[in-house]
């Protein structure tokens, strides 16, 4: 084979020769060069040759790799600056599964960072659970601030606040909100909102580099409903008007679009942070919350998503 002439043509023949051996048969690139009579430099340029030119076909046959062509889809689909997708499984009617493990290593990459960041923090079910799989830090240069209130309408503290859990497993400083997660009034909520220390809160989640949000369903099932934050006739009031989903409490319809007066002029939420200029991550999956999700992804309301593979595949229908 050495002494051929180095023709295209033969070269193409050798980098399909190598490239065959190395990905169908399981050869090592020493094998290769044995079997060839070349060097192994030489078998290792054949090698990428063949993929180069489109000779050998390279397909990962494994679960990751289906999520990893999704979430490259959904990244072009949505223009997102951060995709993750988990697998899902078919058998598990949970919704937290996977996620909450995926959501949990994104959160730990930006905690180790040696630079002060200031991350926001949603509420919910599925940031709970993700919390719940953070490993033990000491991470005191972070800053870590809920966007949403901690106080639940009978005056105990909300369950699914996740900000002193964060606390307690990183030893960030924490800055909650004491705040009704939804206000009497209008009238109440902008009173609060002038309070020196709820003000200051407020301006440190805009400040926020990252920020992880669940999003919630708004039907029989809605969050809000269930943990008793809003009556049945608020929650019909919303869905009359179009509602499909909620982040920290401020529901929107179809289109992304926040619905106008009902509960979202009683919210006592921090707004959603700039997308423009910070990571906002979105930590959801299932079919109930397919519209939600979907809305959230086409008004920009977020710039990232970890969910599972049929919630994507539902997004990318």
């Amino acid at each position: 084979m050495a002494n051929k002439t180095d023709s295209p043509s033969t070269r193409l023949d050798d980098a399909a020769r190598a490239g065959w051996l190395y990905y169908v048969a399981g050869n090592t690139q020493e094998e290769i060069a044995a079997k060839l009579g070349i060097s192994r430099q030489s078998a290792q340029r054949l090698v990428s040759l063949s993929v180069s030119e489109g000779l050998i076909k390279v397909r990962l046959d494994h679960p990751i790799g289906r999520c990893m062509d999704l979430a490259a889809r959904l990244k072009s689909r949505f223009a997102l600056d951060l995709v993750e997708i988990v697998p899902s499984d078919p058998a598990s009617t949970s919704t937290t599964i996977g996620l909450a493990e995926a959501a949990a290593a994104e959160i730990e990459r930006w905690l180790k960072r040696t630079d002060p960041i200031v991350m926001a923090i949603g509420t919910g079910r599925t940031l709970k659970a993700a919390i719940e799989q953070l490993m033990p830090m000491e991470c005191p240069h972070h800053k870590v601030v809920s966007l949403t209130g901690n106080i639940a309408p009978d005056g105990s503290a909300a369950f699914y606040n996740v900000i002193f859990n964060v606390a307690d497993t990183v030893k960030a400083r924490s800055f909650p909100m004491p705040l009704p997660v939804i206000a009497s009034s209008a009238r109440e909520r902008e009173m609060l909102h002038t309070q020196p220390m709820i003000r200051d809160t407020l301006a440190l989640a805009a400040q926020a580099n990252v920020t992880f949000v669940g999003v919630g369903e708004i039907g029989p099932d809605a969050p809000l409903y269930l943990d008793g934050f809003i009556t049945d006739d608020e929650l019909k009031a919303l869905q009359k008007a179009g509602a499909v989903g909620e982040i920290c409490g401020w529901s929107f319809d179809a289109d992304g679009k926040l619905i106008e007066g009902l509960t979202n002029e009683r919210v006592a939420s921090a707004p959603i942070p700039s997308r423009e200029h910070s990571l906002v991550v979105a930590i959801a999956m299932g079919r109930k919350k397919l519209p939600g999700i979907r809305a959230t992804l086409n008004r920009r309301l977020v710039n990232g998503i970890i969910t599972d593979e049929t919630t994507a595949e539902g997004l990318l229908a």
